[in-house]
C-alpha cells in the first residue's frame, strides 16, 4: 500500500488530476491523499476545466476590497504610540478619524504586537462610609 501525504496543497491535487485526467481519479485521489482530499464534484469541475483548455493549476487572482492598512499607517501608529505611552485606541482614531477602531486595533495587536500590559484600575483604601454602605 502507499503511502499517504498529508495535507497536499491545492495545486498539487490539480496536477494530480490534470494528469490522471477523469479515470477514477478520487479513489486514486483518496489512496494517496487521504480521505479529505477532495470531494468528487470537485474533481469533475476540475476535469471539466482541464478538458475545456485550461492549464494552469493555482487559483486566479481574487477581486477585493484592499486593505487600509499600509506600511506607513504602522509607522505613524508606531510613532504616535511611543510619543504617548499611555495610549488608547480611541486615542489613536481620535487623531485620524478617517481609519476606523477596528483598523486601528488591528495595526497594533498584529502588525506592532502591542498588548494591553494593565489596565487602569487603581487600588484605593475605602472609608468607614464608603464600607457601611
Amino acid at each position: 500500500m502507499f503511502k499517504t501525504i498529508a495535507d497536499p496543497a491545492d495545486c498539487e491535487v490539480r496536477s494530480v488530476i490534470r494528469f490522471l485526467d477523469a479515470k477514477k481519479v478520487h479513489r486514486q485521489l483518496v489512496e494517496i491523499y487521504g480521505e479529505n482530499v477532495t470531494t468528487d464534484g470537485m474533481v469533475r469541475k476540475w476535469v471539466r476545466q482541464f478538458n475545456d483548455g485550461r492549464t494552469n493549476v493555482h487559483d486566479e487572482a481574487r477581486s477585493g476590497r484592499p486593505s487600509v492598512v499600509n506600511d506607513g499607517l504602522v509607522a505613524e501608529a508606531n510613532e504616535k504610540i511611543r510619543e504617548k505611552r499611555r495610549f488608547t485606541i480611541r486615542m489613536l482614531f481620535d487623531e485620524l478619524p478617517q481609519i476606523s477602531k477596528i483598523v486601528w486595533h488591528e495595526i497594533v495587536t498584529n502588525h506592532l504586537n502591542y498588548r494591553k500590559l494593565c489596565s487602569r484600575w487603581v487600588p484605593k483604601m475605602l472609608m468607614n462610609v464608603h464600607k457601611t454602605k
